[in-house]
């Protein structure tokens, strides 16, 4: 058994011929190039790209495989360079039933072993999505029939980003996951977090006491792919073994969620557009407390909040660490020609985080940099609320 590191939800913003794909997603966010990243410059053992079921990236993929740097595992997921396995993945937007007779939609993201079973879900999918080829394009079904057609294709499903304002489970359609998924809830063994909560705050929530947890990036670049990822536990890299890591069998595990602190998230509090800052408000409210605008964004802390059945945080024995982790990018005085020092220097961002101490790293930048990173890993640094789509800011 070894420690690696997986990021599990990457998206695609272009194909290789730069045929769009997730719009708001950087041009030279492609298949290859990710896979390229994780592994020069990222130090991420596991990746789980969730833009594979467009066929531009289907495309893309058997290209890939061509060039012999990379090949499918016998154990699911496809290996490059032997030191990347990359999980193939879509994103599916289903329809729900909202809160209130309202309309609610949630993101979901879908992985599978092999190439051939993400086609075979493409295909199928393209009769329920309008445009196949684009990323997250609202589905005309919901999670409890999307489960079957993901197990159809021998793949696994895990809510994600369970409670941000748009397209998740909580933040805009019920207040219980097991709403949803009825009967099937047991199929569910894993959930993702989103950047604007942790494990405190969903551990206030007692039917999700009994599913693992992940932090993933969401990362529409290349920077920012790793802002948040899991240490996990496992035997080899392969879809079966993180599968296992999920699910917590034979001894693999997921061992520590690394993630912003959820102040820093984008979603965190309420937000009013019109006066541009974080408000403290009610769901039933209509108006802005302080300037009675109505362009109010309705937050993740506030959502928990409302929804939570627990008065005091508490999480099984078996809950794994949430560690605090300040990205390279978000840190003050940390451009990207430090970041690229740094990475020439220690190789990989992980080494950064994970491995450099204060001296080696005040050799290559400095001083004042080197505390800079240090107090920030080491949950030193002070954070502002982020809300409304604005990410949250770091002071060291």
């Amino acid at each position: 058994m070894y420690e690696i590191f997986a990021d599990l939800h990457v998206h695609i913003g272009r194909s290789e011929a730069g045929k769009p794909i997730k719009i708001t997603g950087a041009r030279s966010l492609n298949f290859a190039n990710i896979a390229k990243e994780c592994e020069e410059r990222k130090g991420i053992n596991v990746v789980g790209i969730i833009d594979c079921a467009s066929p531009y990236v289907i495309e893309d993929i058997e290209k890939f495989l061509q060039n012999g740097e990379a090949y499918e595992l016998k154990d699911g997921g496809i290996i490059y360079k032997d030191k990347v396995c990359i999980l193939l993945g879509s994103e599916v937007e289903t329809t729900e039933k909202g809160r209130n007779g309202k309309s609610g939609s949630a993101h979901n993201v879908c992985f599978f072993p092999y190439l051939k079973d993400l086609k075979g879900f493409s295909k199928e999918m393209s009769s329920h999505i309008k445009n196949i080829t684009l990323s997250t394009q609202r589905s005309d079904v919901s999670g409890y029939e999307l489960i079957d057609i993901v197990e159809k294709y021998n793949g696994i499903l895990i809510p994600a980003h369970i409670f941000t304002p748009h397209k998740s489970y909580y933040g805009n359609c019920v207040n219980q996951l097991k709403d949803v998924f009825k009967e099937k809830y047991d199929k569910i063994f894993a959930v993702e977090l989103g950047l604007s909560s942790d494990t405190f705050l969903a551990d206030t929530i007692s039917e999700l006491e009994g599913k693992t947890f992940v932090t993933n990036s969401d990362a529409h670049s290349l920077p920012r792919i790793a802002r948040e990822y899991n240490k996990i536990l496992v035997e080899d890299i392969s879809f079966k073994e993180i599968v296992k890591a999920l699910k917590g069998e034979d001894g693999r595990k997921v061992l520590s969620n690394y993630g912003l602190d959820p102040k820093l998230g984008k979603y965190h509090r309420s937000f009013c557009e019109d006066c541009n800052d974080s408000i403290e408000i009610d769901e039933a409210a209509t108006v802005c407390p302080k300037c009675k605008g109505t362009n109010i964004t309705f937050g993740v802390y506030d959502r928990i909040e409302l929804i939570k059945d627990k008065k005091i945080s508490k999480s099984p024995e078996s809950r794994p660490p949430y560690v605090y982790q300040v990205p390279l990018s978000f840190i003050p005085g940390v451009g990207g020609k430090t970041i690229e020092k740094l990475i020439s220097h220690f190789g990989t961002e992980m080494n950064i985080l994970h491995k450099a101490g204060r001296d080696d790293i005040e050799a290559v930048v400095g001083e004042k940099v080197a505390s800079a990173i240090v107090n920030a890993r080491e949950g030193k640094a002070k954070v502002h609320s982020g809300g409304g789509g604005v990410y949250g800011k770091v002071t060291v």
